[in-house]
């Protein structure tokens, strides 16, 4: 069996496409957020793996749950994954999505982890400093991780840059040993 990620690739693009033809990322953004977020309901997902529910009435179930949240091309598009058995593929088919619309927007997403809360004015220097680094707008997802002892890690992407004191102890330990 193929892996999801690869299965919601297509979807993933033919919204992309269309949306961005209707100059519309922002409105698909906000259906696949719901769509997604009644996919990874508990009791949708049982209603999902019941063989004897019908396509048409699965889809008609993420219909009226959004009722008046969708597009008639979102109700379409709900429709084809219903048939084809892919609505739990939804969360990933969003995840593609919002990658594809950051790279179009010039938007990298960075998730900066601190050993301690950043005040706003902190938080907004860094996302500063890394939108002038990596020439794009930094969308930041602050986590705390006292893990780290104290200082920073940001990833962006496949890129790690690691300024915390547990990093630099690691970092020593190897000297020590070598």
């Amino acid at each position: 069996m193929a892996e999801p990620r690869t299965v919601a690739r297509p979807y993933a693009e033919a919204v992309f496409r269309l949306a961005d033809a209707a100059l519309a990322l922002a409105k698909w953004s906000e259906m696949l957020a719901a769509l997604a977020a009644v996919a990874s309901d508990e009791r949708v997902r049982m209603a999902m793996k019941d063989p004897k529910l019908a396509a048409a009435k699965l889809a008609g179930l993420f219909i009226s749950i959004l009722a008046g949240g969708l597009s008639a091309e979102g109700e379409n598009f709900v429709r084809v994954l219903a048939e084809n058995r892919r609505l739990e593929l939804l969360p990933e088919i969003r995840a593609q999505y919002e990658a594809l619309k950051n790279e179009r927007e010039g938007i990298v997403e960075a998730e900066i982890q601190s050993a301690f809360d950043l005040s706003n004015a902190q938080a907004s220097d860094l996302v500063s400093r890394l939108e002038k680094k990596f020439g794009r707008k930094v969308k930041a997802k602050l986590t705390l991780d006292k893990e780290l002892i104290g200082g920073i890690r940001v990833i962006l992407g496949d890129k790690v840059i690691d300024g915390s004191a547990r990093a630099q102890l690691a970092a020593l330990e190897n000297a020590l040993k070598a």
